[in-house]
């Protein structure tokens, strides 16, 4: 058993913490304000700026487990610091870290996205999380730290909520069986990472060396439109098809002027207005994880929601 820290605790930080504790690792998360303990998972409650606190947090530890971001409209300002802290920690403490990233970083490219292609964003947002896996990646070669990132497309499955874009939104209205609005083209196939995926391929990765120095993607399951994953979620809870609409661009703009998270996916719209289509194929090529059939991911979420709502009202 080892002591495995997990930073965050939303749908990615939270199925990681779980799965270590179901492996019989000992777990520790942290968040700023903490939580109460679970089985096998204690919470602590720190500002992960603060790299003397949290290498405090971190002593002993097998892996540090990036899972957590700044609020998104404070990514160019939260990004540096948490970042800067988390690689002093993995220094003092030898623990490797394993940094969940996402894709922006790349821009919009033609074409399947692979870990190949060069982080070109021009984007605020890309540039931030492309320079926070290029300091991390620096100090992995000048021998001072051991890391590696894990990057995902959008969310999708049990525990995501708001920041999902087939999750808040969309999934209680198709329950209804009423017709929902989706950011750009409904029809153009978009890679989804289910996040128990992510949480594996997260806990992978931190017990293999050879992983250790560069990026993977989560082994993700084909790209659906998605039109297509909300007739997948709506024929699963019965409720029939549903009508999918695009906002608009002259919609979204105005929306956007009322919607602080709107106004900040101006600079991401790229991804559904065009594919966008992840090519996990490098890490299945070497380890063991696969993506979870999309009818499971599908059966999963459905469940997920129609407990929440019959817990929530």
């Amino acid at each position: 058993m080892s002591l495995h820290v997990v930073l965050g605790c939303g749908p990615a930080g939270a199925a990681t913490a779980r799965l270590l504790a179901e492996q019989g690792h000992a777990v520790r998360v942290v968040t700023r304000s903490g939580r109460s303990p679970e089985p096998g998972i204690e919470h602590v409650a720190l500002d992960a700026t603060d790299s003397e606190r949290l290498i405090g947090a971190a002593r002993d530890a097998t892996a540090i487990h990036s899972c957590a971001a700044p609020p998104y409209h404070r990514w160019t300002s939260g990004w540096p610091p948490l970042a800067s802290s988390l690689c002093a920690a993995a220094e003092e403490t030898g623990a490797v870290l394993v940094m969940l990233g996402n894709l922006y970083g790349y821009g919009p490219v033609d074409g399947p996205l692979t870990e190949q292609l060069p982080l070109a964003a021009t984007g605020p947002k890309g540039r931030v999380r492309a320079a926070v896996w290029e300091q991390a990646r620096e100090l992995h070669e000048q021998g001072r730290i051991k890391a590696v990132e894990v990057r995902a497309s959008d969310f999708f499955g049990p525990g995501v909520t708001d920041g999902g874009h087939l999750a808040a939104r969309v999934v209680p209205r198709l329950l209804r069986g009423k017709p929902v609005s989706t950011l750009g083209d409904p029809d153009a196939p978009h890679s989804w990472s289910y996040v128990p995926d992510v949480a594996r391929a997260l806990v992978e990765v931190a017990g293999e060396e050879r992983a250790w120095g560069r990026p993977w993607h989560v082994p993700t399951a084909p790209a659906l439109s998605t039109r297509e994953m909300v007739d997948r979620l709506a024929a699963e809870a019965g409720t029939g098809p549903v009508a999918v609409r695009g906002l608009p661009s002259a919609v979204l703009g105005v929306a956007s002027v009322f919607s602080p998270l709107l106004r900040e996916l101006r600079e991401v719209r790229y991804q559904f207005d065009r594919p966008f289509v992840v090519d996990s194929s490098a890490y299945e090529a070497e380890f063991a994880v696969r993506a979870t059939s999309l009818d499971e991911q599908i059966k999963a979420t459905v469940d997920w929601w129609r407990e929440r709502s019959a817990t929530t009202g």
